[in-house]
């Protein structure tokens, strides 16, 4: 063997690269390929990158569309995937307890093969493993039966044969192939690697590709462009769009030209595969684990050496130090965190909640604040035009035409407003509309301007001869219309807009408002030199039309909602881009107590120390973009609290990224249930109530398995210590202490179908791993008192004193320590006094019966000579009810003054 002296590293071979950094390295070669490729295509022109993806602008017939989907696949990247049955099954048996039992399983085999603790061990691997495989198998079959709840569609022209007319309908996303065309509109998740064929005013958010937080504009383009040279990253490239991002306003049409793992996107997605960041609650499961594996590497040298000495017998001190180690390993955790969540997501998906993520249940559970917009929550989000008035608060029909054109033709995402105005016209009969309109171009609504424009070619009569003009009509937020318009439409005449008039108006649109009616503006501008296209510089010189006044009467149930989640320890802040009075004034009408309500354009001139102390005082956010909404969400998160954020806008998704828990509907547009951790299929503030419950109760019943595992095992090594040193005999055998333990751990599976006190769920709740600890040092000597006292009768009273009766002392002991353990469970799961004020849920009571009677019975079954058991007389038994009553009552006492103490239990 060649020995290396030192200070010739020159004789040292490098090491090869390890596994993950050959990956990063494929990875990075296989982006800087897609992206070279997308930049190519960038340069190119428009009609050549159609002829490459061998499709026309018209789109590809549903036949071609549908022999794509079987060449290229379902238009997917790397995700999480719900492992295989087998995978599952082995993950199920990797984690610290099942390696610990199984470790002392071998060692006990290693001591005699022909031991039965070795079969209760593997019993109880078995258990522990089978149970937490099948409790995560079914929640990822349910889980991905609620995510088909949950669809992401986009608009795709195709036609039916090479013959017929293209198109426009939604077809999932999985579905897209290159050649498709794709329509997009404000709120659209891009589907794919898209190169723009033609767009208007189209502002894309490229966050999740370049972390730059800003809308980015893209070309606007009417033609089949040049292509384009400047750059060679594609996602600079502005005539092309990419998977992952967003539109946040504007349209466009698209040609796909890579889907799934082909896209950009998907070349660098394998790189976010693995393992999501662990949660708060992940963390203290975690630490709580290994305190208990800790305080057991600790221990059980110590009881070994203890019994080792005193007994003299150091191959039984072995195997009863091995005994008290799986006493002191709660290896049904992981099964009891998987079935609480699993069944926690399972009941919530049967109130109309859908969890996308189950770490998400904690924090719903723990949420102290909801965000939350106003329509469609607080009210019916239900749309109806109620008023159409001229500049004087009078009925106006001209008004209602005008806002019918703008939002007949334009093609952006139309709104409920739009939709109303549209209805309204439909049903009425004595509105005509004039038909000699035409479309000529289209300014998108975008968050930051507040309005759209529509420019129309209208046939106009001078005299008898027809003359063609172009006339923009606007529609948007009262102040931002206002403020472009230079005159008003008073009874048919154009007039100038003086300050006196401006003020007039503008108590127009007040007066509507305080009524709770949401209130646009309507302005006109007959262009002078028509063009084909038109911009936002162009919105400019307008005269006041009137207004257009819609009522969103707020939601019959919604202030019981409210007192609801008020009582549930929830503070719910309204935070809307609506109008600061009609937010007001439906705030009042559902019961909240507005106070001063803040304008988002008022957050941004303060520092973050400033908004905190701002977000803790206000309830009503009005007129907020959103950019301040996600401050709002993090101000309050900086201030300790644990944010949820309900919303379903584009202009939503930035604060349900932030918050704690990002709640959307099944409505929403793409990116916000993208978003969103959970989602409800139901609007509703009632529905969200219910899912906080269900939160709660699963967080309870999980901290109620730890507190008592615990405390249990706590006291129980102090029983032991007590035991071992002062009793000359083994105070239980192995065999018998793995049995108790065996008995216990299976009473406990039916925790997570436990039900929680009506106080417990009033309160938000988070993980204290400091209370855990103080928790046990309290609660688990208790049962140490009464296993002593137990010593003390058996040895007193029944004269099980020497090595000669030590059989009667263990089964003594034996039952009183598994009905002390099993009675310990209906103490602690309520602050209440347990089976009078409180009563766990049949299936927990079912669970103590049985494992009560199994106690009672193994002294005296066929099984007790095997085990070391002797029958016990029936004076026994009246000492035993006077123990366990005064373990209960003692309890009790602490149990009070431990909640006076620190005001909290579970």
């Amino acid at each position: 063997m060649t020995m290396l002296t030192p200070r010739t590293p020159t004789t040292l071979a490098p090491p090869g690269p390890s596994r993950r950094e050959r990956k990063a390295a494929e990875l990075q070669t296989r982006t800087r390929l897609v992206g070279e490729r997308l930049a190519a295509i960038s340069a190119r022109s428009g009609v050549q990158v159609l002829q490459e993806v061998d499709t026309s602008p018209a789109g590809l017939t549903r036949a071609e569309a549908a022999l794509r989907l079987e060449r290229h696949g379902s238009n997917t990247v790397a995700h999480e995937r719900t492992p295989r049955w087998y995978l599952q099954l082995a993950k199920a048996y990797w984690n610290p307890f099942i390696a610990v039992l199984v470790f002392l399983a071998a060692v006990m085999y290693w001591q005699d093969p022909a031991d039965p603790g070795v079969v209760i061990l593997s019993v109880m691997v078995g258990i522990s493993g089978l149970l937490r495989f099948w409790q995560e198998f079914r929640s990822g079959r349910a889980a991905d039966a609620l995510k088909k709840l949950v669809t992401t569609t986009c608009a795709v022209q195709r036609r039916a044969d090479s013959g017929s007319a293209p198109t426009t309908f939604e077809v999932p996303m999985d579905q897209v192939v290159p050649g498709d065309v794709v329509k997009l509109a404000a709120g659209d998740l891009i589907p794919a690697d898209l190169r723009i064929v033609t767009a208007k005013d189209l502002n894309v958010s490229q966050a999740a590709l370049s972390g730059e937080s800003l809308p980015v504009a893209k070309a606007d383009t009417r033609a089949q462009d040049l292509g384009q040279q400047e750059t060679t990253d594609p996602v600079e490239a502005d005539n092309l769009v990419l998977m992952g991002t967003s539109v946040t306003s504007g349209t466009a049409t698209g040609v796909v030209v890579a889907t799934g793992a082909d896209t950009y996107f998907g070349s660098m997605a394998g790189s976010l595969v693995g393992e999501r960041p662990q949660t708060n609650f992940d963390t203290g499961v975690r630490r709580v684990s290994f305190l208990l594996i800790r305080f057991m590497l600790v221990m059980v040298p110590v009881v070994f050496m203890i019994n080792g000495f005193t007994k003299g017998d150091w191959n039984e001190a072995f195997l009863f130090g091995v005994a008290v180690a799986v006493g002191l390993t709660p290896e049904m955790l992981p099964m009891v965190v998987s079935a609480n969540l699993a069944r926690g997501a399972v009941a919530m998906s049967k109130r109309k909640v859908v969890v996308k993520r189950l770490g998400a249940i904690q924090n719903l559970g723990a949420m102290d604040a909801l965000c939350t917009d106003k329509t469609g929550t607080l009210t019916e989000d239900r749309i109806v035009l109620d008023r159409h008035l001229d500049v004087h608060g009078n009925e106006d029909g001209e008004v209602l035409e005008y806002g019918y054109l703008n939002s007949r033709f334009q093609t952006g995402l139309k709104n409920l407003m739009d939709q109303a105005v549209i209805d309204r016209v439909d049903e009425a009969e004595d509105v005509v509309v004039d038909a000699r309109f035409s479309m000529v171009d289209e300014i998108p609504f975008d968050f930051a301007r507040r309005r759209m424009s529509v420019v129309l070619d209208r046939n106009r009569l001078v005299g008898d001869v027809g003359q063609r003009e172009h006339i923009m009509i606007t529609k948007g937020a009262v102040e931002e219309v206002l403020g472009l318009c230079t005159h008003l439409t008073d009874r048919g005449e154009r007039v100038e807009l003086t300050e006196q008039l401006r003020w007039h108006v503008t108590r127009i649109a007040e007066d509507n408002n305080r009524q709770g009616l949401r209130v646009l503006a309507v302005a006109t501008r007959t262009i002078d030199t028509p063009r084909e296209t038109y911009a936002v510089a162009d919105e400019d010189g307008l005269t006041l039309v009137g207004f257009l006044a819609f009522l969103d009467p707020p939601k019959a149930d919604a202030a019981r909602a409210l007192t609801g989640l008020a009582d549930k320890g929830i503070a719910v802040k309204v935070v809307t881009g609506d109008n600061d009075l009609v937010a007001a004034r439906v705030c009042a009408d559902v019961g909240i107590d507005v106070g001063q309500v803040v304008l988002g354009p008022e957050t941004d001139v303060l520092d973050d120390a400033e908004l905190r102390a701002l977000a803790a005082r206000t309830t009503v956010f009005a007129k907020v973009n959103p950019v301040q909404k996600a401050r709002i969400v993090r101000a309050l998160q900086a201030d300790g609290h644990t944010v949820g954020f309900l919303g379903d806008g584009i202009n939503d998704a930035a604060a349900l990224r932030d918050a704690d828990v990002g709640i959307s509907v099944d409505t929403a547009v793409d990116i916000a249930k993208e978003s969103a951790d959970i989602i409800l299929l139901e609007k509703d503030l009632t529905v969200l109530e219910q899912g906080v419950v269900q939160g709660r109760t699963t967080f309870g019943n999980t901290i109620k398995y730890i507190k008592m595992t615990a405390s249990s095992n706590f006291g129980n090594v102090f029983s032991v210590l007590v035991a071992s040193a002062f009793i000359p005999f083994q105070p239980m055998l192995a065999i018998m202490l793995l049995v108790q333990n065996l008995v216990y751990d299976i009473s406990q599976l039916a925790t997570p179908w436990d039900r929680m006190d009506e106080e417990y769920l009033r309160e938000p709740r988070n993980w204290d791993a400091k209370g855990i600890g103080r928790f046990m040092v309290t609660i688990g000597p208790i049962s140490s008192i009464f296993d002593i006292s137990m010593f003390l009768i058996m040895w007193h009273v029944f004269a099980a004193n020497s090595e000669a009766s030590q059989s009667l002392f263990q089964s003594g002991w034996f039952i009183e320590g598994l009905l002390s353990q099993t009675l310990i469970v209906h103490m602690i799961r309520t602050r209440k006094i347990p089976f009078i004020q409180s009563r766990a849920s049949w299936p927990v009571m079912l669970m103590t019966v049985l494992a009560v009677l199994t106690g009672l019975w193994l002294p005296f079954s066929p099984l007790a000579p095997s085990l070391g058991f002797v029958a016990l007389p029936a004076s026994y038994f009246p000492w035993l009810i006077g123990v366990l009553l005064a373990y209960c009552t003692l309890t009790q006492l602490v149990k009070t003054w431990y909640v006076r103490r620190f005001n909290t239990w579970l």
